[in-house]
């Protein structure tokens, strides 16, 4: 049975004893005594909830050659309870294929037609293709995110997690900074366990951990999240502090590229 690459590997073992670390004992109906050693589940524990021997769950961890079957994937994703984000972060990383989710297409050349259709939205607007670097924006979006999209922009890329975690006028124009960086490395996670392999994705993340404590702070806790819209509140140095309404879409059949809309809060009222 085929094996997940090295990096793969041993990103799937941090995620499990990140992720077995974070369970309570107690709500599997397990003894919480006072001899427990370690936080969370023990490796047994979870090997047992998961339906299979310790030695095998001991080798996952350690992130050796051995590879797990689709059945044992969701059977150790129940006994996580884990969250749908994190599910397919889990397949995604043991090279796996969930039968539970349908799978996207391969990816398509990006349609000339998103450019002018972005141009002919009045909200702030982008696209984002699978490194998260925007290729196209209009206007509004652009007078919005100074040192991102507009002409004074340090990056020529335009990559967002550059623009969040390396251009400090990124830190005082996003309201709640911490919890929004914190967010956006768990979303990038969880788009992106499918390509850790992608020379151009390891190296912006080993840039972004050499120049940025803050992202390598929060690339190791872990965590991983679904993508979502809701409120962004930005402190502009022109305009004082926006309000919007975060909204993203997916391209049909091209699942690596997301279309982000800003609707002000007041407009979507």
């Amino acid at each position: 049975m085929k094996t997940p690459p090295s990096s793969q590997r041993h990103a799937l073992a941090a995620f499990l004893r990140a992720q077995r670390a974070r369970l309570s004992p107690a709500s599997f109906g397990l003894s919480t005594g006072s001899r427990r050693r370690t936080p969370g589940l023990t490796r047994e524990e979870a090997a047992q909830l998961s339906g299979m021997s310790a030695t095998w769950y001991t080798w996952i961890e350690q992130g050796r050659e051995v590879s797990m079957s689709p059945a044992a994937l969701a059977r150790l994703a129940r006994a996580y309870r884990l969250t749908r984000a994190e599910r397919a972060y889990l397949f995604d990383l043991a090279d796996k294929r969930d039968p539970d989710v349908h799978q996207a297409g391969q990816d398509a050349d990006l349609p000339e037609a998103a450019a002018a259709a972005i141009a002919a939205v009045t909200v702030p607007a982008y696209l984002l293709d699978r490194h998260w670097q925007a290729r196209h924006w209009n206007a509004a979006a652009a007078a919005l995110f100074i040192g991102w999209l507009d002409h004074t922009a340090a990056d020529p890329q335009r990559n967002l997690l550059r623009y969040i975690f390396l251009e400090p006028r990124a830190r005082q124009m996003i309201v709640d900074w911490e919890d929004r960086a914190r967010r956006v490395v768990a979303e990038f996670r969880a788009d992106h366990s499918h390509a850790l392999d992608d020379p151009q994705l390891r190296g912006l993340i080993g840039d972004l951990r050499r120049h940025s404590p803050a992202f390598s702070r929060l690339w190791e806790e872990q965590s991983v999240l679904g993508r979502e819209g809701g409120n962004r509140q930005f402190q502009h140095p022109q305009r004082g502090l926006l309000l919007y309404r975060q909204i993203a879409f997916t391209l049909a059949n091209q699942p690596d590229i997301k279309l982000v809309m800003l609707v002000p809060v007041d407009a979507a009222a």
